[in-house]
């Protein structure tokens, strides 16, 4: 009548536990992998497309770029700065533009 009832309650609560936490480690440790792989693989391509990019960058000389006027120098200030103010939720007016570089 024992063996009954064993075969009846099923595993022990720690089999349980244990199978369930074997098993999660066993996917964590696949996502590892697939993620280290998936890794190199995209950094082999990225690298690639570099070098392919790079390589007629290369085979021409720069040349120097001449500074830009800005046509309407007073328009464009007036639009960063409402631009900035819109941004920032503050009133044009408290808006101060010293200097304008280009990068």
């Amino acid at each position: 009548m024992h063996a009954y009832l064993a075969a009846v309650q099923g595993p022990s609560n720690a089999v349980v536990v244990l199978l369930g936490m074997g098993i999660v480690f066993v996917g964590l440790i696949c996502l590892v992998i697939l993620c280290t792989v998936m890794g190199r693989i995209f950094g082999a391509v990225q690298a690639k497309s570099e070098a392919v990019a790079a390589a007629p960058a290369a085979a021409a000389p720069a040349a120097p770029v001449a500074p830009v006027e800005i046509p309407n120098r007073g328009e464009f200030i007036a639009a960063v700065s409402a631009a900035i103010a819109e941004e920032v939720g503050a009133d044009v007016s408290a808006i101060r533009i010293l200097s304008v570089k280009r990068v």
